[in-house]
C-alpha cells in the first residue's frame, strides 16, 4: 500500500548516533519525521522523492548545548580583534579611528575578541591606549572571554566611574599605583558602563538574529540555546519568537540570567513548552569568570599576579537560594563554573540534595575546565552535566599556558574523564566567547576534543582525547539529553529528519583535518533549508 508523500535518501554514510543502530546507508522521512532507517531495500515504499546521497557522509543535526546568538550576531558587526584585522594595540588603535570617521561621533565605538596573549604587546589595552583612538567617542572594547572590558576615559566618566568607586560584588575595576582606574573591568565591574550604553531596539535585535540563522545552518546547527537571554530591556523570548517569523530556524532554548527574575514563577506554561520552535529551558548564573581573563576562582592561583586567585561570583546561600527558583519554575539551572573553587562550590552544594527535574540534569555547570576528582565523583553521584569548551584550548592556549602553565593547562576540560566518571556531557563553542575568527564552528570544537592539540601545535593533553564518533555524539545526542529538545540528536525512527551532509567523511580523514570539514546540505525537518553553493560561508 502507497504511504503519504515524502522522501527516501540513499546512498549514504550516515552516523545515526543511536546506539541501538549507530550506521546506515537509507532513510525515509514523512511529515518531517524518520519513518525508517537501514539500508535501501528495507525503506517502505513512499510516493515522493528518492534522494541519492552520493555516498557523502551523514550526521544528525549539530546542537550547540552552550552559545550566545545575539552576541554572536552583534559581534559579527563590531571590529573584530582577531587577525587578520587586529594583531596588535596598535592596529586596534587604527582600526577605531576608522570607525569614528566613518560612523560620526554620535554612536559608541565596540569591539570584540581580543585575547592580549595574541597581542604583540601581551598585555590588555587600557584606557590610555584608547583615548589615543579617541577621547571624544566611548569606546568598550570586550575580551574575547566576555568577562573582561577595557573602555576609554570618556566611557568611564558616562559610567561614572572614579578612583572613589568601589568594586561590586563578583567584579574588579583594575586600578594603577595611584588607584586611578585603567578603563579594565573585570566581571561584575562592566556592568556598570553597560547600563551607561544606548541600548538596540527589539527591531534592531530581531534583525540580526534572523540574519544570524544561514550562517550556523552552514556549519550545521540545527539546534541552538541562549545562555544569557535577558528580561531587562526586553523579553528574550518575544524576541526569539518574532526572529522565528523572519527566517530564524533553529530550534532554541533560552536560559534567562537569575537576577532579572523576581516573580515565583517567571515564565508561562506557553514558554516552557518544549514541542515550540523556542522555548525557556532555564536560568542561569554565575560562581566565578574566565581561565583565560584570570577571573576563574582557582586553587592554586593563577601564575604571574601574586595570590590571584581570581573572583567569587557567588555564594551556597545564592545557589540553593537560584535552585529553589528554578525548582518552582520547572527548569534547569545553569551555573557558570571553570575554577576548582567554583566547581566544588557548586558540586558541595548540591551532592545528596535530590533533583527536581525527571527527565532531565536539574544542574547543568557550564565550561566545568578545573574539576578535581572529589568534585567529578561527587557531581556524578549527584546527576549534575558538564558542558565544557575544547575549542578554549585550542584557540585561546598562550593565555592558558600563561596563567596555568603547560601541565595544569592539559588537565583542562578533562573531557574523556568526564564521561569515565559517568558525568553527562555536551561539547559546544560559547561562541563568540573564543579567540577564534570563527568561534562557533563545531568542527573547530570537535577537532580539538580529538586530537587535545592547539592552532599552533602545542599538545594540551592527549590523554583527554575522545574519538571522533564519541565527540559527535557529544554535539548531538547528549547535547539533546541535557538541552532536552524534543525529537532531535539521532537519526532514528519517529525523531525529526534534521540532519547534515559533509564535503568529506569527517570518519576516515585525518584528525587533524577535522576542522577543515564544511557543510553540503543541512535539513530540518526533511526541509532543505542550506545548501552550500547558496549561501556565503561568511556572517
Amino acid at each position: 500500500m502507497m504511504m503519504t508523500k515524502g522522501s527516501i535518501y540513499f546512498n549514504g554514510k550516515i552516523l545515526t548516533a543511536n546506539p541501538e543502530q549507530p550506521y546506515a546507508s537509507a532513510m525515509a522521512v514523512l511529515d518531517g519525521k524518520i519513518i525508517a532507517v537501514g539500508e535501501k531495500e528495507e525503506m517502505p515504499e513512499i510516493d515522493g522523492d528518492q534522494i541519492d546521497l552520493q555516498g557523502k557522509r551523514v550526521l544528525p543535526g549539530l546542537i550547540d548545548a552552550h552559545l550566545h546568538p545575539l552576541y554572536l550576531a552583534n559581534a559579527a558587526k563590531q571590529i573584530p580583534c582577531t587577525p587578520p584585522v587586529v594583531y596588535s594595540i596598535e592596529d586596534l588603535i587604527a582600526e577605531i579611528k576608522k570607525q569614528v570617521e566613518t560612523e560620526g561621533k554620535d554612536k559608541w565605538v565596540e569591539a570584540w575578541g581580543y585575547d592580549e596573549g595574541k597581542l604583540e604587546e601581551g598585555r590588555t589595552p587600557t584606557r590610555w591606549d584608547l583615548d589615543r583612538a579617541t577621547l571624544e567617542v566611548p569606546v568598550v572594547v570586550t575580551r574575547t572571554c566576555g568577562h573582561i572590558v577595557s573602555v576609554n576615559s570618556i566611557a568611564l566618566e558616562l559610567a561614572g566611574i572614579t578612583r572613589d568607586t568601589p568594586n561590586p560584588f563578583g567584579g574588579e575595576i583594575d586600578r594603577d599605583e595611584e588607584g586611578v582606574p585603567t578603563g579594565i573591568l573585570r566581571e561584575n565591574a562592566r556592568n556598570l558602563v553597560f547600563k551607561a550604553m544606548p541600548v538596540q531596539t527589539l527591531e534592531d535585535n530581531v534583525n540580526i538574529l534572523a540574519e544570524l540563522s544561514p550562517f550556523l545552518l552552514s556549519h550545521g546547527i540545527t539546534g541552538i540555546t541562549d545562555l544569557l537571554a535577558r528580561k531587562e530591556t526586553f523579553e528574550y523570548i518575544d524576541l526569539y519568537n518574532e526572529a522565528a517569523g523572519r527566517g530564524l530556524k533553529q530550534r532554541s532554548v533560552l536560559y534567562y540570567v537569575k537576577e532579572d527574575l523576581e516573580e515565583e514563577h517567571a515564565f508561562t506554561k506557553t514558554s516552557l513548552d518544549r514541542e515550540n520552535q523556542i522555548f525557556i529551558g532555564g536560568m542561569k548564573m554565575f560562581a566565578d569568570g574566565s581561565v583565560s581573563g584570570q577571573t576563574a576562582w582557582v586553587n592554586p592561583p593563577f601564575l604571574g599576579r601574586k595570590e590571584n586567585s581570581g573572583i567569587q561570583m557567588t555564594t551556597r546561600e545564592e545557589l540553593l537560594a537560584g535552585a529553589e527558583m528554578a525548582e518552582r519554575n520547572g527548569v534547569q539551572l545553569a551555573i557558570h563554573a571553570m575554577g576548582e573553587q567554583a566547581i566544588d562550590l557548586i558540586v558541595d552544594s548540591f551532592h545528596g540534595r535530590k533533583g527536581w527535574l525527571q527527565d532531565l540534569p536539574s544542574i547543568r555547570i557550564e565550561h566545568a575546565a578545573m574539576p578535581t576528582d572529589k568534585a567529578l565523583r561527587r557531581a556524578a553521584e549527584a546527576g549534575i552535566a558538564f558542558v565544557p569548551q575544547t575549542v578554549f584550548l585550542f584557540a585561546e592556549i598562550e593565555s592558558y599556558i600563561k596563567n596555568l602553565g603547560a601541565e595544569r593547562t592539559k588537565r583542562n576540560y578533562p573531557v574523556k574523564t568526564m564521561l569515565e566518571s559517568g558525568i553527562l556531557t555536551a561539547l559546544s563553542s560559547d561562541a563568540p566567547a573564543t579567540a577564534w575568527a570563527d568561534p562557533v564552528n563545531p568542527f573547530i570544537g570537535i577537532q580539538s576534543a580529538v586530537t587535545r592539540v592547539a592552532y599552533d601545535g602545542t599538545d594540551t593533553g592527549q590523554e583527554e582525547r575522545v574519538d571522533v564518533e564519541t565527540a559527535i555524539e557529544l554535539y548531538t545526542r547528549e547535547a539533546q539529553k541535557i538541552t532536552r529538545i524534543p525529537g532531535v540528536g539521532q537519526l532514528a525512527e519517529d525523531y525529526y529528519a534534521d540532519f547534515i551532509v559533509l564535503d568529506r567523511d569527517i570518519l576516515a580523514i585525518s584528525p587533524e583535518d577535522i576542522g577543515e570539514v564544511t557543510v553540503e546540505r543541512t535539513y530540518l525537518g526533511g526541509e532543505l533549508v542550506f545548501e552550500k553553493e547558496a549561501v556565503s560561508e561568511k556572517l
